[in-house]
């Protein structure tokens, strides 16, 4: 097995990077320290062939050119064999002159042009990491890629099970300098002999040959550049009292971007009123996307009779008959301008055609799904789909260049009238779009409908969440103070709260409100709640919502790379750590890595670990150092990274029960009381 990191960057670009310094001292560390067998230096958009030379010199392990392109909105590694220095620094010159902002990148095109022969080189893109590389892209340079880039053990593990996806790998994308105080612990071993490019691609492109790990495949990683490992599922931590094992989630922690972490009593109670408050702000924050979908056909609702002005609709048509009839009366003295044809002249109604625009968008979509693509060409055949959507699309160009013209029109006409009003004594009617008012008025009438039907009482969802359920609720607001707290802001909403029976009245008074942000006005017609109960079906006790919190935090954890809890059985009483966490702890394990510190026996010795930790402090020459062991649940022993050992037995029991007289003890005392029965 070799260990590769592929994906180092000695030279900033002035880009795509922060400033650093490169440090060849730092480098060799890296190497030394990772038992590297094989690197590859590869700088944004960049190679520097000098400074390549010289970190080759310095090395004793293979080192290969290479550099990371951004290529149509991701970024890619394209690495050589290193056969012919001078001939890829020409052609990598190529690239930066292409790139001048963060948003440039070249083209699959202009990467075959510059590097002519991509079959030549190991090409490996970002896959389930960002920039991501697109589906469309990646079909493009498919024939040439070997793997793809993760930044997870969880992502690796991920596309490692999926046939579909490419092969995963693992690399530290670091910065060399002086700065870096953490070796980076990201890398990948490789099933390979000789360690040439051919045989590196070879390797990648077969996942059987992609470790995590040098013995234990892909079940461990490495977690610390000391060379500790855990392992890929679930993993418990022991010691004893400050022994170090908050100081390891800590470093774990610090050293591993997108990580959950739920610390030691994080989720206690303290005081009833303050947690009480928090707790149903936590759970308002959490509900917030359903309460934002189940509001979204309203919002869009409330945004279209925002534009309607009822005031003045009536104050429109009020003048316009009011000019007419005035009209009407002096038509006996109507003068030479009041007599022209253009001096009461309607507008043309000028309108978008919705209808139109919707139907080109199903079709695109049709025409550009690729996941139902098959049955969409078993019904449909897409030749025709292209031609209709092709002839909607003139037809809307049609319609708006009828529009353009409307409206170039009606400038003139308003124009034309505006003159010769100036010029006549008659009364000119004022233009009003009656079917125009019509419609908005009727939009009104049905708006204050769903109002109305939206402020009933219901409840609108019921989600059950590991024994709890979670009700959510609609109704109306009781008074202002609701209604402020629903807008986040300390805006005062007294008067408009007057007008809340009148929807549209209400609308108006909280759009006249300069502190109230427009985009977010549909939140504040109906309130929409949410309440936890028990298995019962009673709200929860003080205790049960320290537990709906804690399985909330882990069910969070889905959307992270790696999990973290401090001693969950400071919080919580056994049966719910066995029946509900354990449960939980296990199955996302199976998705992530999971590192749990516990000193209960429940959750350390019934959870099922992958792989046991035991933190131990000692004291060398009056300096405290936090040593760690590891094995797997049932190895004898437990070993330390520079081969000291533990009995795993002795640390069980010392840990979870106290000792071994005391587990004794322990065990007695409950016989007793089983036998009184």
């Amino acid at each position: 097995m070799k260990k590769i990191d592929l994906h180092i960057h000695t030279v900033a670009s002035s880009i795509s990077d922060s400033t650093f310094d490169f440090s060849m001292n730092k480098l060799k560390d890296y190497v030394a320290g990772a038992n590297l067998d094989a690197i590859a230096i590869t700088n944004h958009n960049l190679f520097d062939g000098v400074q390549f030379r010289s970190i080759r010199e310095a090395l004793s392990i293979p080192v290969f050119p290479g550099i990371e392109i951004d290529l149509a909105k991701c970024h890619v590694l394209l690495i050589s064999d290193g056969s012919n220095i001078d001939d890829f620094e020409a052609k990598t010159a190529k690239v930066a002159p292409k790139i001048k902002s963060q948003n440039d990148g070249i083209s699959v095109d202009e990467l075959e042009s510059i590097f002519e022969n991509l079959d030549d080189y190991l090409i490996i893109p970002h896959d389930d990491k960002k920039p991501a590389i697109r589906a469309e892209t990646l079909a493009e340079i498919a024939p040439y890629v070997s793997a793809g880039e993760v930044d997870s053990a969880k992502k690796f593990i991920r596309l490692t099970k999926d046939d579909e996806r490419l092969t995963p790998v693992l690399f530290s994308d670091a910065r060399i300098s002086e700065d870096l105080t953490r070796l980076p612990t990201r890398q990948t071993f490789i099933d390979c002999g000789e360690l040439t490019l051919d045989a590196v691609k070879s390797c990648l492109r077969d996942k059987g040959k992609v470790h995590l790990s040098e013995k234990d495949g892909n079940r461990l990683f490495q977690i610390f550049d000391n060379g500790q490992m855990v392992s890929t599922g679930l993993n418990v931590l022991l010691g004893e009292r400050s022994s170090g094992k908050t100081y390891t989630l800590n470093n774990i922690n610090a050293g591993n971007e997108n990580t959950k972490y739920i610390e030691q009593f994080s989720l206690v109670q303290q005081d009833e009123a303050s947690y009480e408050r928090e707790f149903k702000s936590d759970i308002e924050r959490r509900r917030s996307r359903f309460t934002d979908d189940y509001l979204s056909g309203f919002k869009s609702v409330l945004d279209d009779v925002m534009n309607v002005d009822l005031d003045g609709n009536i104050k429109g048509v009020d003048q316009y008959i009011s000019t007419l009839l005035k009209s009407a009366e002096e038509a006996d003295r109507k003068d030479a301008y009041s007599k022209a044809a253009l001096f009461n002249e309607s507008l043309f109604s000028v309108s978008e055609d919705k209808t139109l625009d919707g139907l080109i968008d199903s079709v695109r979509k049709l025409i550009e799904n690729v996941a139902y693509r098959d049955i969409i060409e078993k019904h449909i055949d897409i030749s025709a789909l292209k031609r209709l959507a092709c002839e909607l699309i003139e037809t809307l160009w049609t319609k708006s260049l009828e529009n353009e013209k409307k409206k170039y029109v009606n400038e003139l006409i308003k124009d034309i009238k505006a003159s010769l009003k100036m010029r006549s004594s008659a009364v000119q009617v004022d233009n009003v779009d009656l079917y125009r008012v019509a419609i908005e008025t009727r939009k009104v009438a049905r708006f204050k409908e769903i109002v109305e039907g939206l402020r009933g009482e219901a409840v609108i969802s019921e989600e059950s969440i590991q024994g709890f359920k979670v009700i959510a609720k609609k109704g109306p607001f009781a008074n202002a103070t609701e209604v402020k707290s629903a807008s986040g802001t300390k805006a005062p909403l007294q008067d408009a709260m007057k007008k809340y029976r009148d929807p549209y009245g209400y609308l108006r008074a909280l759009m006249s409100n300069e502190s109230l942000s427009q985009s977010e006005l549909y939140k504040l017609f109906t309130k929409i709640t949410h309440e936890i109960l028990n298995r019962d079906g009673f709200p929860v006790s003080g205790g049960e919502r320290s537990e709906f919190r804690l399985l909330q935090e882990i069910q969070d954890a889905q959307n992270f790379d790696m999990l973290l809890i401090d001693e969950p059985e400071s919080s919580f009483d056994n049966m719910f750590l066995r029946s509900s966490v354990n449960e939980i702890l296990r199955e996302i394990s199976k998705s992530m890595p999971v590192v749990v510190v516990t000193h209960n026996s429940t959750v350390g010795a019934s959870v099922g670990a992958d792989y046991l930790l035991y933190a131990r402090k000692q004291r060398v020459d009056s300096k405290v150092i936090y040593k760690i062991y590891s094995g797997h649940p049932t190895d004898k022993m437990l070993y330390s990274v520079d081969g000291d050992s533990i009995k795993n037995h002795e640390i069980m029991m010392n840990s979870l029960e106290a000792g071994k007289d005391t587990y004794k003890e322990r065990r007695r005392e409950y016989e007793a009381l089983e036998n009184r029965e």
